[in-house]
């Protein structure tokens, strides 16, 4: 059994785990056509908020992924609907953030200000390439004046096809350090926009799939739904084996890939033929496996080490040749 056959719903993070900026991560096409040729539900959930569910769509459509409008969830969406729980209809809100979210917010029936004379009753902040020190100082003094304060997300990174770039919360960081104050959040690692996506999918068995812990990870955790972390992104080996007990996943792979691989190939646990140990606050990993596969080494240390209550570990000391390999190419030091 697969984790296709185990699932009825994917819900896709976009960014570092479908595609890297204007690039499709390697076969993700393929598992994604895949997904769909069996009849699995499709919902790309996405924490960037400078575009249009039509024009992310419409991204997707252009890579090569069977997309439509009603299979997008931004965390544009999710912000206003939390504002629109919050305020008055007509209230002002101070929009930090593309039009994508500017439309969102006045789709909930709400008025979008650019200024702090304005009188906001809340700022809202999501990722634009276009913010800069202008569109911050108002916002400064919006927050510092006693405005409601909601990010869609706070990533501190966007993976993209020229590596890993300043994303919403660098710049959400920025209003931190100059206010003293935190915003709450609209999209992931809470779980609003997860569990609304598996609902508008009429999903019983949905499964998140992305490659951030603390935001894709975090909000499957939250949302109480099982998660495969893909290392096309931002999450690494060391982190994984780091990962507080709310970011640790359920499954992992390379990439999509893992979508089509039997379950017992991708969950987290020790593989037969290798041996892994904690000694002195570390690891020690010995053995073997027969696939030859990095990431059954990782899946066996990962389970060991959260089982032992995890943490960083002091190290990961191999012993064998195959040992050394195989954490040599996950890029763990010993």
């Amino acid at each position: 059994m697969t984790l296709l056959d185990a699932h009825d719903a994917l819900l896709l993070d976009l960014d570092g785990t479908v595609y890297r900026g204007g690039t499709a991560v390697p076969g993700a096409p393929e598992a994604i056509a895949e997904a769909k040729r069996r009849g699995r539900a499709l919902r790309y959930v996405t924490n960037n908020a400078s575009r249009a569910p039509e024009a992310v769509a419409q991204h997707l459509r252009e890579l090569g992924f069977p997309a439509n409008v009603r299979e997008v969830s931004t965390s544009s969406q999710a912000a206003a609907a939390v504002l629109a729980a919050k305020l008055a209809a007509g209230s002002p809100v101070l929009v930090v953030g593309a039009e994508a979210l500017r439309a969102e917010v006045r789709a909930v029936g709400l008025r979008v200000v650019e200024a702090a004379a304005d009188e906001p009753v809340a700022v809202v902040q999501g990722h634009s390439p276009e913010t800069g020190w202008a569109q911050l100082a108002e916002a400064c003094i919006a927050i510092r004046g006693g405005a409601y304060w909601l990010a869609s997300n706070v990533d501190a990174t966007l993976p993209t096809e020229r590596g890993l770039l300043p994303g919403n919360g660098s710049m959400v960081a920025a209003l931190r350090t100059a206010t003293g104050l935190s915003p709450e959040v609209a999209g992931k690692p809470e779980p609003t926009q997860l569990v609304l996506a598996a609902e508008s999918a009429g999903a019983s068995a949905a499964l998140v799939v992305g490659d951030r812990l603390d935001t894709d990870i975090a909000g499957a955790s939250a949302a109480e739904l099982p998660a495969l972390v893909v290392l096309t992104g931002v999450a690494t080996p060391a982190g994984l084996l780091a990962a507080v007990p709310e970011q640790r996943c359920r499954y992992m792979s390379e990439d999509l890939g893992g979508l089509v691989a039997p379950v017992e190939h991708v969950e987290v646990g020790v593989r037969a033929g290798w041996l892994v140990e904690v000694v002195d606050g570390g690891l020690r990993l010995g053995g073997a496996d027969e696939s030859g596969e990095p990431l059954s080494a990782l899946r066996s240390l990962c389970s060991v080490w959260w089982g032992a209550g995890g943490g960083v570990p002091s190290g990961v000391t191999p012993v064998g040749a195959e040992a050394e390999a195989a954490l040599r190419k996950l890029g763990i030091a010993w």
